[in-house]
């Protein structure tokens, strides 16, 4: 992967702000689409079952979407708008492992995340906090 710069605060949270709205449009569509679709079809409405599994669904569609994402090609679909890419610190893809992991932190910690991207203004290498924990860098993509 060839990668250039790294990544200020203005691109990753441009980047972040897409993502959350790339989930926001998941999370509702898993959540309610099926229910509906059901509901629609059917003269009796939509089983419990079926609310309840999409409502877990819904709740592990924004894990997911960073995990896989990162882990298959480094960028969600707002770091692909902004020309960012997440690897690893030696320039490698992220794992799988590695890639969950990255996600589960953001998603539970996630005001602490937030707050930690402002190390990116002082770092050289524009870390912020979980960066330097889970040694990944976020660079500008070459084209």
């Amino acid at each position: 992967m060839s990668t250039s710069a790294y990544a200020g605060l203005v691109s990753r949270l441009a980047a972040l702000a897409l993502d959350g709205l790339a989930i926001t449009v998941a999370v509702l569509a898993v959540s309610s689409l099926p229910v509906v679709t059901w509901e629609s079809v059917s003269p009796r409405g939509a089983p419990e079952w079926l609310a309840g599994l999409c409502t877990v669904i819904a709740w592990l569609t924004p894990w997911a979407y960073f995990t896989v994402l990162w882990w298959l090609g480094g960028q969600t679909v707002g770091d692909f708008v902004l020309g960012v890419v997440v690897e690893h610190r030696d320039g490698h893809r992220m794992s799988l492992l590695h890639s969950a992991v990255r996600a589960a932190v953001g998603l539970a910690l996630a005001p602490i995340w937030l707050i930690g991207l402002l190390a990116v203004l002082w770092d050289r290498r524009r870390r912020a906090w979980h960066d330097v924990l889970l040694r990944t860098d976020v660079r500008y993509k070459r084209a």
